[in-house]
């Protein structure tokens, strides 16, 4: 007998944060299979996933019942003062009947976000009064009121609650919610709910608050609410589920379940029956511009178009004027004035207010609407860029026009967009952070109690990042992974569960960029809902896209914070900087720093890997800078097209093209299909496709559909032979269509960016110190980028001089040395434990006194800030830093003396607050009076050591600046490891041993909690050399042998494998020596990295080698003009005797990154 039609009306996904373990997509599928023919989504407090259920059910044939289980506050909403976890609200279940429902579900959710959260997205019955039209209701689970008064013996005031909402919402879209599941407390809730109905009529629905799909999911989803509320799953008192029956229960086993109460389930068809609720897609809703001037947004379009084309192009420039009316074309055709004119008026306040707006990003630098408003800065003419690449009218979609800010100033743009467009119209994005693969295997892990390093060792082998495979997949291919789980059944649960949830929404963030501009309030449009002081939307950009919404991106980038900087510091030194928009492309300096891999600094070509790709490719023209950008990315590299590009350019190989017509699309990439834009210009050239057909090309090639291709394949062959080409060269170009096209980067996006790039290279090529400088500036929470900029500045003999208490100020600054030479002083803002307002405070003060007398005690300087303004912690990180060292005063010595100075220092600022100093002065009288306290006294008798002044040092800079403790033993530090840390990365593989000689630091002994190793002793420490750290794990086996060797301040050498997918660099240990040993047991030559050309070095190189004769091999390694690297062995008679003062002679010549072993 076939089940009578049920629908789950009480259901929750993932967005039931931490709570619901279904996934909508699955929850569909279900629903297909069971025959059920509706499904609603009652998420708590929110509508998260209401789009995501209307388009996936509509998909599968199920009419979507879009809802919410709403938190009502007892009394008031805008009540906050009850606990989170005490009796201050109840559930509801709401679903939207019709638009009007919807509307008001919408408004309700956001005013629980909005105005009443508390712990939760609260509203109350006053507010649920004004919006019950259009909804319907159901009374709720057991955390529902009328359930929790019958509970309390209040059945009376249960009966007339329910009375009320059955009046709020209609006598027939009100029911009292049946739910069986195994519970006590719920079978007494429902006899109660069952008399009710009995006395008042108001008819009963069966729901069974889905949690989870299946019976057998209960478990994944108790480990989901340990997760949220933090708890072990092995703990007796926490909060759980008593029930396993809250899954997707299919028509026959909810008839089953209520088979005396037939007319329940019937019910559920009359609450879906009464639903209809139809959403509008491909509507756009973008606000119109408003001009100041009275102006129609047209009448101001044409304006501003026809006055900058005069202005760039001249009154006569007939490849222009066409190339604007066809996009005016478009623009107007699709409804999209407005829109430029919105983007056009934020970037021009921005401009007018002196935040800096990057020269454009991504494919609208493809339209010269946009160049003409000042929207980018790009002539889209001169580099062969397509509007169609951008906007398409035969695919129609949202344009998307990316804004990058200074990072600095992008806050303030988003204010003026609020003031300008409207508070209430203007609101930041939702995204949902989700249970990545080693996130989940982290969160189940603790949930289970295992031991945080094993959780931690296994989730650094899960394939992470973008194309990396799922959990489930990971652990079918990969015998590691698989050897974990065979460790025991702890681990098989760890595994099950993390691939249950894997992927799940686990909170609410705030869209990095974006923000949505609606016509009216945004509330009319879509759901607001909350993520900490952040109003955002409850729908994803996507979704918000899909419903025709104006989404605007602003990108704080950071490059342009630091060109902005550099500017200011060019300024200050009394210099006229450039202006870098007005740059002259052609610049022979930008060009020689590009060859020479100069580049640390410059955007987008700060990497290894692409520093080697410039000393390869010698860029000598701009589009050769627009080319690499293009170039430097996993496809182009792998596919052999990036080594074709260099060969053509330096003429190791000819250069071809497919066909002749194409000359002119390929020449300035030497044949190379390159761009998105080449495939379609040659695609428009060689078989007449319109360029919207060509974008649809490049759009399917990016897809990688054969039925699409196949389509394609046809059009452009037929276009071909029917143009007069020859069908074998019309299927070879297509060939090679295929083959380099589909790895084709966006071209007008690489262009835009090449300006940035340029720009950064021409600061950094004329003017070094004040780029670098502003470099600094802006990595100061970045130890590692700072000692990387430190590096590139001895390189180029500028002077990276200490923080001083009379010159630093909270930034970087250019300066010079005593001797006139570059440097650069010291910031503040580098210093840990030194809050920004602390240190302006004191640098105010400081340089008041500066006005006085050009040299300050230490006294003088603490006495003068107000210790409320400054306290001990910052003070003590001022003179741990070496800020005081100009006064000859041991740090230690200083420490010691501090609290006595800011003892004077409060007893002067409470004097200064009570008027005495102002009346002292007045009398003239007030340095008479300071002269009666002699200055602290400096103890020399607290002096510390070098190297806990270095310890200290690096406490607060994250590095040594003043000194190293390896300075003496950096050659053969250098000799003796493998690679300098800071090159780790590029080593890769865990199979291999690397060898690392260096500094302990930090060392940790923990002690094993469980497995066979427990009660073992196992240490962790980090290691540092000249170039960076590394964290370094020594398991008990490992430890009980080496222990000895293993202590702070140690110099050692250390092997072992490096643990893959760590965030930085970490070592597994296997053997640590010392450096004497390690010396005394190495059997090997020495490799030099050499340049041939060089005969001066290589002459001094010889010299030194022929002082330290013996039999070790001896190495050059060169690299080539083709970028390949050779190795060549000295001859036999050239052997070397390897010893630590050749090593370090070696390492003064070349440098400690070209010096190095090779086991033979």
């Amino acid at each position: 007998m076939t089940a009578p039609d049920f629908v789950h009306l009480h259901v929750h996904s993932e967005y039931s944060l931490l709570d619901g373990a279904n996934r909508i997509g699955d929850l569909v599928k279900a629903c297909e299979k069971d025959g059920q023919r509706a499904l609603a989504l009652t998420d708590h407090g929110n509508m998260y996933g209401a789009i995501e259920l209307y388009q996936k059910a509509h998909k599968g044939g199920i009419k979507p019942l879009m809802g919410c289980e709403v938190y009502i506050a007892k009394r008031s909403m805008h009540e906050k003062h009850s606990k989170a976890n005490g009796n201050g609200y109840s559930h509801l279940t709401l679903l939207a009947r019709n638009m009007e429902g919807y509307q008001n579900l919408v408004k309700l959710t956001s005013a629980g976000y909005v105005d009443g959260f508390h712990y939760k997205p609260r509203i109350d019955m006053d507010l649920l009064r004004q919006h019950a039209a259009g909804i319907s209701c159901l009374s709720g689970c057991l955390a529902g009121e009328i359930n929790q008064l019958t509970r309390t013996g209040k059945e009376g005031e249960a009966e007339a609650l329910a009375t009320d909402l059955r009046d709020m919402f209609g006598p027939e879209h009100f029911w009292l919610e049946l739910q069986r599941n195994g519970i006590n407390i719920q079978a007494d809730a429902n006899e109660a709910l069952m008399r009710m109905h009995q006395r008042t009529g108001i008819p009963l629905v069966a729901t069974n608050d889905i949690h989870y799909l299946r019976a057998e999911d209960c478990h994944a989803q108790d480990v989901l609410l340990c997760i949220n509320t933090g708890a072990k799953k092995a703990d007796k008192d926490r909060f759980k589920f008593e029930t396993d029956t809250l899954f997707f229960a299919t028509r026959e086993e909810m008839t089953h379940m209520f088979r005396d109460l037939p007319e329940s389930i019937k019910a559920t068809n009359d609450v879906a029956e009464q639903i209809n609720v139809e959403l509008e897609f491909g509507t756009y809703h973008v606000p119109e511009f408003v001009s100041e001037t009275g102006e129609s947004p047209d009448q101001i379009f044409d304006r501003l178009l026809e006055e900058r084309l005069v202005k760039l192009y001249g009154s006569d420039s007939q490849a222009a004027r066409e190339r604007l009316e066809r996009e005016k074309g478009t623009i107007r055709e699709l409804g999209f004035v407005s829109y430029f004119l919105i983007v056009w008026d934020i970037i021009k306040w921005s401009r007018d207010n002196g935040i800096s707006v990057g020269p454009g990003r991504g494919s609208a630098a493809g339209s010269i609407v946009a160049y003409l408003l000042d929207i980018t800065r790009l002539c889209p003419l001169k580099y062969d860029l397509l509007f169609e690449r951008f906007l398409n009218s035969s695919r129609v979609s949202m344009p998307d026009i990316d804004i990058d800010f200074c990072k600095e100033g992008r806050e303030r743009v988003i204010e003026y967009t609020r003031e300008r467009y409207g508070r209430e119209c203007v609101t930041q994005i939702v995204t949902f952070g989700t249970m990545a693969s080693r996130t989940v295997v982290r969160d189940v892990g603790r949930a289970l109690d295992m031991p945080l390093s094993e959780i931690n060792r296994v989730s650094k082998k899960i394939p992470a990042g973008p194309g990396a495979p799922s959990l489930a997949v990971a652990l079918e291919t990969d015998p590691e992974l698989q050897a974990f789980k065979a460790l025991g059944p702890e681990w098989e649960e760890l595994f099950a569960y993390s691939t249950a949830l894997e992927g799940m929404a686990r909170h609410v963030s705030t869209h990095a960029a974006g923000v949505v501009i609606t016509p009216g309030p945004t509330v009319n449009y879509v759901p607001l809902g909350r993520n900490g002081d952040d109003i955002t939307t409850q729908f994803p950009a996507p979704q918000l896209e899909e419903l025709g919404l104006l989404k605007m991106d602003y990108l704080g980038l950071r490059t342009l914070t630091i060109i902005d900087r550099c500017l200011a510091n060019i300024k200050k030194r009394g210099l006229e900087p450039p202006v870098v928009d007005e740059l002259p492309l052609d610049d022979p300096g930008v060009f020689e720093l590009l060859m020479a891999g100069d580049t640390l600094g410059v955007f987008q070509l700060e990497s290894e890997g692409m520093r080697k790709l410039l000393s390869r490719l010698k860029p000598d023209c701009f589009d050769d800078v627009v080319a690499v950008l293009a170039l430097y990315r996993p496809g182009p590299l792998e596919s052999g097209m990036v080594d074709m590009f260099v060969d053509r350019k330096h003429g190791r190989e000819a250069i071809t093209f497919p066909h002749e017509s194409l000359v002119p699309i390929l020449g300035n990439t030497y044949g190379c299909l390159v761009y998105q834009e080449q495939v379609m210009l040659a695609s428009v050239e060689l078989s007449g496709f319109s360029l919207n057909d060509a974008d649809n090309l490049r759009k399917a090639m990016g897809k990688k559909k054969p039925e699409i291709m196949q389509k394609f394949s046809a059009q452009f062959l037929e276009g071909a032979i029917a143009n007069g080409c020859d069908p074998d060269v019309a299927q070879n170009t297509w060939d090679n269509i295929i083959k380099f096209g589909g790895y084709g980067f966006n071209k007008s996006h690489s262009a835009a960016y090449a300006l940035i790039t340029y720009q950064t290279a021409y600061l950094k090529a004329h003017y070094r110190t004040d780029f670098l400088a502003a470099n600094f500036s802006c990595e100061m929470g970045d130890s590692n980028k700072i000692k990387d900029f430190i590096d590139d500045c001895k390189k180029s003999d500028i002077r990276v001089l200490m923080p001083s208490i009379h010159e630093s100020e909270w930034e970087f600054k250019p300066t010079q040395t005593p001797e006139g030479g570059e440097a650069i002083r010291f910031g503040f803002g580098a210093v840990k434990g030194c809050g920004r307002g602390a240190l302006e405070a004191m640098c105010k003060v400081r340089n008041e006194l500066l006005e006085e007398k050009p040299q300050l005690t230490f006294h003088e300087v603490v006495t003068a800030v107000d210790p409320r303004e400054m306290g001990k912690i910052a003070w003590e990180a001022v003179i741990k830093s070496g800020a005081f060292d100009e006064l000859q005063h041991n740090r230690g010595s200083l420490m010691a003396a501090l609290e006595s100075a800011m003892a004077d220092a409060s007893s002067l600022a409470k004097d200064r607050r009570s008027g005495q100093s102002s009346m002292f002065d007045a009398f003239g009288g007030a340095e008479e009076v300071s002269e009666e306290k002699p200055a602290a006294g400096i103890d020399d008798r607290f002096a510390i050591t070098k190297a806990e002044t270095l310890a200290l040092e690096h406490e607060v800079l994250g590095f040594y600046l003043s000194g190293h403790p390896l300075e003496e033993r950096a050659g053969l530090v250098s000799l003796l490891s493998s690679s300098p840390i800071k090159r780790l990365a590029e080593v890769g593989s865990s199979e291999s041993t690397v060898r690392i000689a260096g500094l302990i630091l930090q060392k940790a002994e923990l002690v094993v909690k469980s497995g066979k190793m427990a009660g073992s002793k196992m240490c962790r420490f980090r290691l540092e050399d000249l170039s960076g750290s590394i964290g370094v794990t020594c398991f008990p086996r490992t430890y009980l042998e080496v222990r000895d060797l293993i202590e702070d301040g140690a110099v050692v050498l250390c092997s072992g494998k490096l643990e893959e997918g760590s965030d930085e660099p970490a070592m597994l240990l296997d053997e640590v020596m010392s450096l004497k040993d390690a010396l005394a047991r190495f059997q090997g030559g020495i490799e030099l990295r050499v340049d041939p050309k060089d005969r001066a070095k290589l002459a001094v190189i010889k010299e030194t080698c022929d002082r330290h004769k013996g039999q070790n091999p001896l190495f050059l390694q060169t690299e080539g003009d083709d970028g390949l690297t050779r190795r060549i062995r000295a001859g036999r008679d050239k052997g070397i005797a390897i010893t630590e003062e050749l090593a370090n002679e070696l390492c003064e010549i070349l440098g400690h990154d070209r010096v190095g072993i090779v086991r033979v």
